[in-house]
């Protein structure tokens, strides 16, 4: 239990708006990034270590959060990847007997800034009307002016390229080298449980960095290519967008996720977008359009492939789309070896609604 006083904290948003809130631990601080927020009610670990994250700043719409702490089997990168962590009730006592450590310990030794007690309801309303924004976060009550100027110079997330910032610096190997088959991984910003699910599918993987060319991936020998999610706006990624078009113009087997998507996107020609206020959560309806089911997908992203270009290409096949606001959410190419999906199936909110994913990968590069 926490006896300290907690530090008055203060949230401004880029068009002015303020929130008050407290300090989560008792140290001056200041965070800026884009300002998001996600509606899982379970998962705070995995979101707070998603890669994807990176730059942001993440307002937990579930009331509780810390409440169940930290498992380090269960973080999808080496640390905490958001800029700053935005909630309502911060619990400090984890009540999980198998839990490391409490979510407090984990932020503070990631030096990563959370303000609480900020009416979260209020603040989510405001994004879903006025759309994503830059962000700061401080204790630095006093010096209003001075946090307003700098968060007007903070650089927008439309156009930046991230996933340099998250990327592996050099290669490494993942899951067992006797494996059947070995799959060329692209790092953009990976998360540990999309190894995982590749590795168990018998295939030894070779992790790349963002800026490899498909002459790197190639020099391992793969059976097939991974694009990977990962942060930011896709379009600054040329040498990815390169790669992914040669992939695809040898008809190497090659899957998408995510920022991947975008990516495979771009390279037929498929212009990407900048979301409203992007889709964050593990309650995403996506139907299937080849089989007729729908899928509860989890889902992390604030860019989008643009689904009227896509669909008046000549080779391009649609073969998902989110039931909410019908955004593309899947599509493949016709005559390739090539699919790709706008969601995390590795995540599993449904449990198992999209795990058909990578069984489909299995099956084209074993095939």
């Amino acid at each position: 239990m926490r006896y300290y006083k907690k530090k008055d904290a203060i949230l401004i948003l880029e068009d002015g708006t303020q929130f008050n809130g407290k300090a989560v631990s008792n140290n001056q601080n200041t965070a800026f990034g884009e300002i998001c927020f996600n509606t899982g009610m379970t998962g705070y670990q995995e979101i707070f270590t998603d890669p994807s994250y990176h730059g942001q700043l993440m307002v937990t719409t579930n009331a509780h959060i810390g409440n169940y702490g930290v498992h380090k089997e269960e973080n999808q990168s080496d640390s905490p990847k958001i800029a700053g962590l935005i909630c309502k009730n911060f619990s400090y006592n984890p009540s999980r007997p198998s839990s490391d450590q409490s979510l407090e310990e984990f932020l503070n030794q990631s030096k990563l800034f959370a303000i609480s007690d900020i009416d979260t309801r209020a603040l989510v309303r405001h994004i879903r009307k006025h759309g994503a924004m830059n962000a700061v976060i401080s204790t630095q009550i006093d010096d209003i002016d001075n946090l307003k100027k700098k968060l007007e110079e903070y650089p927008k997330m439309d156009g930046l390229e991230l996933a340099s910032k998250v990327s592996t610096s050099k290669p490494y190997f993942f899951g067992n080298n006797n494996s059947n088959y070995k799959i060329a991984v692209l790092d953009l910003g990976v998360k540990t449980n999309i190894l995982k699910y590749l590795a168990e599918r018998e295939a030894y993987l070779k992790v790349f960095p963002y800026n490899s060319s498909i002459e790197d991936l190639m020099s391992f020998k793969p059976d097939a290519i991974f694009l990977s999610n990962g942060p930011g706006d896709p379009q600054p990624l040329k040498s990815a967008v390169k790669l992914a078009k040669k992939a695809i113009e040898q008809n190497i087997p090659t899957f998408g996720i995510c920022l991947g998507h975008q990516v495979i996107a771009l390279s037929q020609g498929i212009s990407t977008f900048k979301m409203h206020h992007g889709h964050r959560g593990i309650n995403h309806p996506v139907m299937n359009l080849v089989t007729g089911k729908s899928e509860i997908t989890s889902q992390n992203h604030g860019f989008a492939v643009n689904k009227d270009e896509a669909e008046s290409h000549s080779g391009v096949e649609i073969t998902h789309l989110h039931l909410n606001d019908q955004t593309l959410a899947g599509f493949k190419l016709k005559g390739k070896k090539c699919f790709s999906v706008q969601y995390h199936p590795e995540a599993g909110p449904g449990p198992n609604d999209a795990n058909y994913l990578f069984d489909d990968f299995f099956k084209i590069y074993s095939a």
